[in-house]
């Protein structure tokens, strides 16, 4: 609101919030504009949501869902698959969709899979939704027809209908049959529920800002429970009571010390990864290519301006959402122009760097001219400190001379309304010691008085010559004469700069979506870099190697290896080499006692393979990874009452994946496997599985076995022979202690040394010696005899009781009968004494 006041007996009061105000005999200052500050423009988490198509048809399947946090269309090409749906529930584990949308004519192993799917109680974060379509809404032509009439705003309008069926051609391959009718009906379910666009008009559409391809090919096949034992991924509640509704945060895991990652892309792209790892040798070494530059010393100065860079690279899907669904806020244009400018800068960087890298060339060249386009409109056109002044779009000036010329007026009027109101003044009733003269936008000019002690009545506010309008905070608001002609010279001014701002607005949005591709591309290339550079820190900190690729040879060898995570934990940590190819050793069977490291050293073994299968630098001297496609755990028992299994047939479905998928290229690492039933029959169960895998010969899966049977060795349960090779926990007695060297060597360790463990986690140490003693005589055969003070004890205590009892006898009494108190009482007590 624009107000000015005229008062000619008292200084004129200063004006109210968003008002400029002028006095008759002293015009007050006119507030200027609000100086603008930098500040940080913190960008919105929504809660994405992924919606799938699925449909599967004579072994092949077709797969395409909906990502709302980047309102972008993912497709997978027709791919095979077994009855069982293995692939189908890779994705599902990989995304965890909201809603699974498919046709409600399925073929038999569909419907049972996805029964079984929603019966899934215990499913995290919670089960998805199944959505039965029509059959006729996954029509081939009707689904072709869907994609090739949507509205995309990474197509220029521009383009012809044969122009945009071409283009549609070179992302979607219409050749894959059951894709393009998974498409289509996503398209269906998509504008049925108004994905996103539920308040809007109806006919405003789904944003779809792009459609993108993956594959699952390549793929090293790795459970949820493997991602648990080995801490790649760990969740945990926020420790204060009040934020745990805040989500969850990563705790001690491999993300959690690799994660370095500067924008949010970067960080859902290295998830990615760890959920995808990989035995293509292209795609790991183009990772390691780029780790390896930045790790030279002479890079590092570099590596530390891309990764400042990198900063700026913020959330541009959700901006282009919000353009698309003209939502688009004040902050946005600011977080845009740093973005692109952003990119400029790691184009610029980038060409100066070694073009024999891939990923430095593809940010070289497709980092294209469109972004100095955008920055160029945006910078010139948007006014940030007046757009943050105000909250909403301005422009700056000389962009359009119309907008000027009012804003000019709009500038000018307190000047001219000082004027106005001393000539409104001269005729009003000489009580009436001042007025003013505002401007409201949408209401026009009005004139203001005082409300004056006889204006008690509404029908004391009439005033000849003046129309009353309203009453407000004391103030009487009149139409007058020349309020009238001052709306009719100058009209709503405030809501014609507004609407032909945003009218510039809209221009400045159409061109930006125009090159959305451009925008695409750079977050998929800079939210690679981000990785590789936050790989590339992690790895010069710690320590790691680029390891070696040899799909030839299977097996894994691994030179003075470390834990990634128990190295940063422990104040000394003690380095392992492992082998394991050809034909020899494929079976480790490691013994040792107790807290001597045979867990920690599986664990180690898993988790330097795996960080070589996602094209990270590993913690060790050296590392050759030959052709691995699974690694299967049973290390720890995920316990859960909605699972409503015990613990050891959970130990069971671990082992069961195992034996049932393993392949001569398989890692598979067992822990204390057998412990969670009778010992006989756990020792068992052990042996058999393990000659299961033996009988197979030169197929046998790569296994490391850590076990505390040590009957599995000293009873030669497994054959003799170059696969099956024996280790043991490096360890030396001294005296009474037990000195742990945490050194992997050959043998087989001679007890399990439970004792000193014991003895270590506090318990007295009569109970130490008594078990060690029970122990030894199980060991040699030998029966077991109880304690002899214990033994004395016991006798003086059913002593005293037969006593107690004979001296509350009443002999004086008749009934009593010695007989049955000698038969009931004394010769059983007599019995236990002797």
């Amino acid at each position: 609101m624009a107000s000015l006041g005229v008062n000619p007996s008292r200084t004129p009061q200063g004006p109210g919030p968003g008002a400029a105000s002028s006095g008759f005999s002293s015009p007050a200052p006119v507030a200027g504009p609000r100086e603008a500050e930098e500040e940080e423009v913190e960008e919105e988490e929504e809660l994405a949501e992924i919606h799938l198509c699925v449909l599967w048809n004579s072994g092949y399947m077709g797969i395409a869902y909906y990502d709302t946090s980047d309102s972008t269309i993912h497709f997978m090409p027709d791919a095979p698959d077994h009855e069982s749906l293995k692939l189908l529930q890779r994705v599902l584990d990989e995304i965890n969709p909201q809603s699974v949308v498919t046709s409600a004519k399925q073929d038999e192993n569909m419907t049972r899979f996805l029964g079984k799917l929603a019966s899934q109680e215990h499913r995290q974060p919670k089960r998805p939704e199944i959505v039965f379509l029509p059959s006729v809404d996954f029509g081939l032509e009707i689904s072709k027809q869907r994609l090739l009439s949507g509205n995309y705003s990474f197509i220029p309008d521009s383009m012809t209908a044969t122009e945009k069926i071409l283009f549609l051609s070179s992302i979607i391959p219409f050749d894959c049959l059951l894709t393009v009718r998974a498409l289509g009906g996503l398209l269906k379910f998509l504008g049925r529920r108004r994905i996103g666009v539920e308040l809007e008009d109806y006919n405003v559409s789904v944003p779809i800002l792009g459609f993108k391809k993956f594959m699952l090919t390549h793929l090293v096949n790795i459970d949820q429970d493997t991602y648990s034992v080995l801490q790649i991924f760990k969740s945990e509640s926020h420790p204060s009571a009040y934020k745990v509704a805040s989500g969850l945060k990563e705790g001690l895991s491999l993300f959690g010390i690799l994660n370095r990652c500067r924008c949010k892309w970067g960080e859902k792209l290295l998830r990615l990864w760890f959920t995808r790892p990989t035995h293509d040798l292209g795609e790991l070494n183009s990772r390691l290519d780029v780790i390896q530059f930045f790790l030279l010393p002479q890079n590092l100065d570099m590596a530390q301006m891309l990764h400042r860079l990198l900063g700026h690279i913020k959330n541009v899907p959700l901006i282009l959402k919000r353009m698309k669904l003209s939502h688009t806020k004040v902050s946005d244009w600011q977080v845009l122009y740093k973005t692109v400018y952003g990119a400029l800068g790691l184009r610029d960087a980038c060409r100066s760097l070694p073009q024999s890298i891939q990923l430095f060339r593809d940010i070289a060249h497709e980092f294209s001219d469109d972004l100095h386009h955008i920055a160029s409109l945006i910078g010139k056109v948007v006014d940030f400190e007046g757009s943050l002044a105000e909250n909403r779009f301005t422009v700056l000036p000389n962009i359009d001379p119309e907008i000027d010329e009012k804003k000019r007026r709009l500038m000018g009027l307190p000047s001219f309304l000082t004027e106005v109101a001393r000539k409104e003044l001269e005729n009003l009733d000489s009580r009436i010691p001042s007025c003013s003269v505002i401007y409201i936008p949408l209401i026009g000019f009005l004139l203001s008085i005082p409300r004056l002690p006889f204006m008690v009545e509404a029908s004391d506010f009439e005033i000849n010559g003046l129309d009353f309008m309203f009453l407000s905070e004391e103030k009487l608001h009149y139409r007058s004469a020349r309020t009238k002609e001052l709306d009719a010279l100058l009209g709503d001014l405030h809501c014609e700069i507004r609407d032909q701002e945003t009218l510039l607005m809209y221009q400045l949005q159409c061109q930006v979506l125009a090159r959305a591709a451009v925008l695409t591309q750079v977050l998929d290339l800079a939210s690679r870099l981000d990785v590789l550079l936050a790989l590339a820190s992690a790895a010069r900190d710690y320590g790691y190697s680029r390891p070696r690729y040899s799909p030839q040879v299977l097996g894994v060898r691994i030179q003075n290896g470390r834990h990634p995570l128990m190295e940063l934990c422990a104040r000394t940590f003690v380095p392992n080499s492992t082998e394991c190819g050809g034909d020899k050793g494929r079976v480790k069977v490691i013994t040792g006692p107790n807290s001597s490291g045979k867990s920690i050293y599986l664990k180690q073994v898993g988790l330097i393979t795996f960080m070589a299968l996602v094209g990270s630098f590993v913690p060790a001297e050296e590392a050759e990874i030959g052709a691995v496609d699974a690694i299967f755990t049973r290390i720890h028992s995920c316990e859960s009452i909605s699972l409503g299994l015990s613990t050891f047939m959970i130990d069971l479905n671990q082992v069961a994946k195992a034996v049932n998928n393993a392949t001569a290229q398989s890692l598979v690492l067992i822990d204390e496997f057998g412990k969670g039933t009778n010992t006989v029959d756990g020792l068992a169960l052990l042996a058999a599985v393990l000659r299961h895998w033996l009988a197979r010969g030169p197929t046998c899966p790569h296994i490391f076995v850590a076990t505390n049977f040590l009957s599995l060795v000293q009873l030669q349960l497994l054959p003799q022979g170059p696969l099956v090779q024996y280790l043991t926990m490096e360890t030396c007695e001294d005296g009474n202690d037990l000195v742990f060297f945490y050194q992997v060597c050959e043998g087989v360790v001679k007890a399990s040394h439970a004792s000193h463990t014991a003895a270590q986690a506090g318990l007295p140490d009569k109970l130490v010696a008594r078990g060690k003693e029970v122990s030894d005589l199980i060991r040699s055969g030998k029966p077991i005899k109880p304690l002899k003070d214990l033994l004395k004890k016991n006798q003086m205590e059913n002593c005293q009781t037969l006593v107690d009892k004979f001296m509350k006898l009443d002999l004086e009494d008749p009934n009593l009968d010695l007989n049955i108190f000698m038969s009931q009482e004394v010769l059983p007590a007599a019995t236990s004494i002797l």
